[in-house]
């Protein structure tokens, strides 16, 4: 039998004690089997190497009495699911997780907060969520705790941090402090950061706990945005391009040669991290006011690309919408997922596809035309055409391994802090 207590620092209850006492392998993080009443016949593994001391587990055998000591609540982002995955059913006696203990020392309210785990995880998406999101705890791991966080966002990302450190035990401290202060201080593990918008840490009263759902509706009409001289991307090709795009949670999005915002907003309002990239002093304060008017978050850099992209952190996604090949291999070159482009004229669609193919991507192109419905007098209508547009798209096949970084440190940029200082990059909001 297999029983997963929880430890928070506060004394066990009689069951687990109970169990505790009849256990004959207990296996735990060093500091969990120093705090709980070990017995003396039991046989201790540290908690170090899971796969390890998972297998210790198997080779018990169904009969023997195992206690796993955890963090909180093992069930969440714990070692329940490993348990899952190796076939057993284990009982679970939780204690009050983290998270739930962090908001409490500052106060808030949580089911409107996103929670994001970089323990054995991928950092860079949990970095996206803080960027795009008010609200969000992140489980920290070895390596990547407050200080390299910080150093992500600061200073384009404006936010304040509550950083829990040994959370329910004796030298627990939590400190509220900027990004700017954190990428200086030491810190304890374990920790969990809070990650606050200051001025939204209490969202909208909701139904549903986390991240809210998509938006209702997508591909906005041309109307939904300011623009100048019809230069916005027709709703219909929005349509298809951010289902080329596929932005979600956690992902960084550009949108290069950005125009009026429209795609990176549509991108913003499904969860992603967006960065509108644009040239023009006057587009950038005009994607600036319809980010407002949207009430979403996205990040706009002016600067000439393909220059100006290598200070941008890396994407996902991207969307080009100008620039010509140069542009779009240079997008094509650091994309982790798909680049699509936006392209009117016909002749521009060859060497489109082969900027795409020469950085690895399957490419592919569609013309796409709509015919609107257009009222004439005597209530009878007529088809009015819209401009063809070439939509041409690649997608990288999923690799294990991430991109290697090639700058001077050895791992390219991933902060939008880092760009010279000639470029004007600033939140929108």
């Amino acid at each position: 039998m297999i029983t997963v207590i929880g430890y928070d620092g506060s004394p066990l209850p009689a069951e687990a004690r109970a169990l505790l006492e009849e256990a004959a392998l207990v296996v735990g993080g060093a500091r969990h089997l120093a705090a709980v009443p070990v017995p003396d016949a039991a046989r201790r593994v540290v908690l170090g190497d899971v796969t390890a001391a998972l297998d210790e587990i198997d080779a018990a055998g169904a009969e023997t009495n195992v206690v796993v000591v955890a963090s909180g609540d093992p069930g969440f982002f714990g070692i329940v699911r490993a348990l899952r995955e190796r076939g057993h059913r284990p009982r679970v006696l939780p204690a009050l997780s983290s998270v739930a203990r962090a908001f409490a020392r500052a106060g808030l309210p949580w089911d409107d907060a996103l929670v994001v785990s970089a323990h054995g995880r991928e950092s860079r998406r949990a970095v996206n969520a803080c960027r795009a999101h008010p609200k969000v705890a992140v489980l920290t791991a070895p390596g990547f705790g407050p200080a390299e966080l910080a150093r992500e966002l600061f200073p384009q990302t404006p936010r304040t941090f509550v950083v829990c450190e040994n959370l329910g035990e004796p030298d627990e401290r939590v400190v509220h402090v900027r990004p700017a202060e954190a990428t200086t201080r030491p810190w304890r593990d374990p920790n969990v950061v809070l990650v606050l918008d200051p001025f939204r840490s209490v969202g909208a009263k909701g139904w549903i706990a986390g991240t809210p759902p998509g938006p209702a509706t997508w591909a906005l009409p041309e109307e939904a945005f300011d623009h100048r001289d019809s230069m916005v991307t027709k709703a219909e090709v929005r349509a298809f391009a951010l289902a080329r795009l596929g932005p979600r949670v956690g992902d960084m999005v550009w949108d290069v040669g950005a125009g009026s915002g429209s795609v990176a907003i549509e991108c913003a309002r499904f969860g992603a991290a967006v960065v509108a990239v644009e040239r023009d002093a006057a587009s950038c304060e005009r994607i600036r006011a319809n980010v407002r008017a949207h009430g979403v978050k996205v990040a706009v850099s002016r600067g000439e690309a393909p220059h100006v992209l290598e200070h941008l952190p890396d994407p996902d996604a991207v969307f080009v919408g100008g620039g010509g090949p140069e542009v779009v291999r240079a997008c094509a070159s650091r994309a982790l997922r798909s680049v699509v482009v936006a392209l009117a004229a016909v002749e521009r669609v060859r060497p489109t596809l082969d900027a795409l193919t020469a950085e690895g991507l399957s490419a592919q192109a569609v013309q796409l035309q709509a015919n609107r419905f257009s009222p004439l007098p005597g209530d009878v209508h007529r088809l009015a055409a819209t401009n063809p547009v070439f939509v041409v798209w690649g997608d990288r096949e999923p690799s294990p391994v991430p991109p290697a970084r090639d700058d001077r440190t050895g791992r390219r940029p991933q902060t939008i802090a880092e760009l010279p200082d000639d470029s004007d990059t600033r939140s929108a909001q």
